[in-house]
């Protein structure tokens, strides 16, 4: 089975950036990925995806055969053997980057249910505490609904790569299904994509744990503050997650 050798995928990369006067954050600019992304297929660490390899041989100046074998042909034209192994090794790439994404759901999977468990726990040990099961669904439902539930989205639905027109417009909504995301003032691309869905499951993840800590802390200290500012506090932990979301999609827009 031919494989795609990634050491001299990744030097062949190189020296074709370097011919070109680009440097990495350029390079990965103009393909919309970071530049860690273009470090890594450089380093051999990584192969890109394989429907960056057309567009990624545009802006080197070769073509998808010579990036594949990792150098420069002065026949184009291959013996059938060659251009099978090089099609075989392209669906190999394909599919270890099914592999790769299918991982990275399991991974994100196994944070949700942590994450749902902690809380679980938490609401359980409340309970335990005396606080009955109205007062915790009233004082924390809302918050711990919208979280874990939007969170299973970002983790097991979101897709990881957005249509070719967010890259090409100024578009600062994505729509998909019930899920209705507007994020004024940046512009959502591939490029931020993957940044502005780490933000969001951070915030996801995360803030269903620290909500209920963080109302017993209160009830047991400042009950009054609860009661004044519950709306406040509920507000700025279920949509506070945009914050997040707006300061990485500006940063990588």
């Amino acid at each position: 089975m031919y494989e795609i050798d990634r050491e001299a995928f990744g030097a062949f990369l190189a020296r074709l950036r370097k011919e070109k006067g680009l440097t990495q954050k350029e390079l990965a600019q103009q393909l919309y990925v970071s530049d860690k992304a273009v470090s890594k297929w450089e380093r051999g660490l990584s192969l890109p995806d394989i429907s960056l390899l057309t567009p990624l041989a545009e802006i080197l100046g070769v073509t998808v055969t010579e990036l594949l074998r990792g150098e420069r042909l002065e026949e184009q034209t291959l013996p059938v053997e060659q251009v099978e192994e090089l099609v075989t090794g392209s669906l190999e790439l394909s599919g270890a980057q099914r592999k790769q994404k299918r991982q990275n759901r399991k991974r994100r999977g196994l944070l949700l249910a942590l994450s749902a468990a902690l809380t679980l726990v938490e609401l359980l040990a409340l309970r335990w505490a005396g606080f009955s099961w109205p007062v915790l669904w009233n004082e924390l439902g809302v918050v711990e609904g919208l979280c874990l539930g939007f969170g299973a989205w970002v983790c097991l639905l979101a897709p990881d790569v957005l249509p070719a027109y967010y890259d090409q417009n100024h578009i600062s909504s994505f729509s998909s299904g019930p899920v209705q995301l507007n994020l004024a003032g940046v512009r959502i691309s591939n490029r931020n994509w993957p940044h502005l869905m780490g933000a969001a499951r951070w915030w996801l993840l995360v803030t269903p744990v620290v909500f209920p800590l963080l109302y017993l802390a209160i009830q047991c200290f400042v009950p009054g503050l609860w009661t004044a500012g519950r709306l406040w506090l509920t507000l700025a932990a279920a949509l506070g997650l945009f914050v997040p979301m707006i300061i990485a999609g500006k940063r990588y827009e």
